[in-house]
């Protein structure tokens, strides 16, 4: 028996030594130290394992104790999980009381190793089981203890705190004292790490180099807005959950950040700019923001200038109106054609020459006024002659006659891409040549549409 409580007291303390380092909790370490009383009287009995005679005098028999008045024990202990604490403990007494005899102010040491079982978690009131075996010498005589215990610890803060504990100390060997120890002191729980200062320890700190709030698990919320910052859009400026932690000061539902228009309720199409005549252009860009009108125009309606149904950005002559099949141009009708030809034959030339005749000014006016009003319409100019003279004399002459019109009509305004001039000689008379009448029409100049 008395190498089977050696053999447990080796063995708890190895336990102990070898689970320091099992688990990192929160201020896992734990220093005790205080006063403790040593009591032997309801031990004092042939029969002390019975509950009658261990606990008879257990709550009346304080005139029994023993007790050091100073510091008379100090404890370590390691927080190793699910409840469960390891340690070791030593203290010393001065014993003159065993149960009722006296005795002659013996010394008393004592080193335990323990284990712990917090019945609570995190609670200021703080209930524990203990149990752990020993060596304990009083005077020179020493013997092995197997100890059992509960206690309760009442915590100030997260740190300090007090504890009140009692414990039954069986000594296997005939020599040994069985007796009860009462323990009563103060506990420093340390160990925790907090490197950025928040109250959370680095072990449950999402953040733990960056002060925060518990509620975001130490991580922080710099706007206040209720969002922790890495989830927070917009982490120094209040929002709202729905805008992922951003503002919206017109409340159309874009955020500030992302909203071009931040003062005025917008649409999330246009970037949160409102859009007044519904065109699909912002207001700010809208040039017309009360008109509806296209984008390519700046959000302000096409004009149609000359009132022909053809916008003016379609119309090749927006300024003359005209027709849709013709692009906004009016178009040459056979009447018109007629009188530009009616005009054009009466334009008299020197006789053999090409230069046109002074009194032919006016009738060139006329035709200046009607390709005027066909402003992207094209003609020809076509010289013709009667057959009298020699054919390739006459080809000439006709396609100089052309070419001086031609030049008269540019020379006036009319754009040279609009005019191409041909000499068709005596090729295509409109009457007979043989009488000096139908000579005089085929020596004529024609003004056509190109079509």
């Amino acid at each position: 028996m008395k190498h089977l409580s050696k053999l447990l007291v080796v063995a708890l303390l190895f336990i102990g030594a070898n689970n320091l380092q099992a688990q990192d909790e929160n201020n896992p370490w734990q220093v005790s130290f205080g006063v403790n009383a040593i009591d032997v009287y309801p031990t004092n009995t042939d029969d002390a394992f019975t509950s009658s005679s261990l606990f008879d005098e257990y709550f009346n028999a304080t005139d029994h104790w023993n007790i050091l008045p100073s510091v008379s024990y100090i404890g370590v202990s390691k927080y190793v999980g699910d409840g469960f604490s390891v340690g070791a403990r030593g203290s010393l007494n001065r014993i003159d009381k065993l149960g009722d005899a006296s005795a002659d102010d013996l010394s008393h040491y004592a080193i335990d190793g323990t284990i712990k079982y917090n019945i609570l978690k995190n609670t200021v009131v703080d209930p524990f089981v203990e149990v752990g075996g020993g060596y304990t010498w009083v005077d020179e005589i020493g013997a092995g203890t197997v100890n059992g215990g509960v206690g309760v610890n009442f915590w100030f803060t997260d740190n300090i705190g007090f504890t009140l504990q009692t414990q039954y100390k069986h000594a296997f060997e005939d020599y040994g004292v069985k007796h009860f120890q009462h323990l009563g002191g103060l506990n420093v729980r340390f160990g925790g790490t907090d490197t950025d200062g928040d109250g959370i320890y680095d072990k449950d700190d999402a953040c733990p180099e960056v002060a925060g709030l518990e509620a975001f698990n130490g991580c922080p919320d710099s706007d206040g807005d209720g969002i922790e910052d890495g989830k927070d859009a917009c982490p120094n400026e209040a929002g709202s959950k729905e805008m992922n932690g951003c503002p919206d000061a017109d409340g159309d539902g874009i955020a500030d950040k992302d909203d071009a228009c931040p003062n005025e309720a917008g649409e999330a199409s246009l970037a949160g700019c409102p859009d007044a005549d519904g065109d699909g252009v912002a207001d700010k860009d809208d040039q017309c923001p009360n008109e509806a009108g296209p984008a390519d125009n700046n959000g302000c309606p096409w004009p149609d200038s000359d009132n022909d149904g053809v916008l003016d950005k379609d119309d090749a002559c927006p300024e003359v109106a005209g027709t849709v099949a013709n692009n906004g141009c009016p178009e040459v009708t056979e009447e018109v054609q007629k009188q530009l030809n009616d005009y054009a034959r009466t334009i008299l030339f020197d006789t053999g020459k090409s230069s046109i005749k002074a009194e032919s000014t006016s009738v060139m006016v006329d035709i200046i006024q009607i390709l005027n009003e066909y402003p992207n319409a094209k003609f020809t100019v076509e010289g013709h002659t009667d057959s009298v003279g020699s054919a390739k004399l006459n080809q000439a002459l006709s396609e100089k006659r052309a070419n001086s019109v031609r030049d008269f009509l540019i020379n006036e305004g009319i754009g040279s891409d609009r005019l191409s001039a041909i000499g068709y000689g005596e090729d295509k008379p409109i009457t007979t040549n043989n009488t000096r009448a139908g000579r005089k029409q085929n020596r004529r100049v024609e003004i056509n549409l190109i079509k």
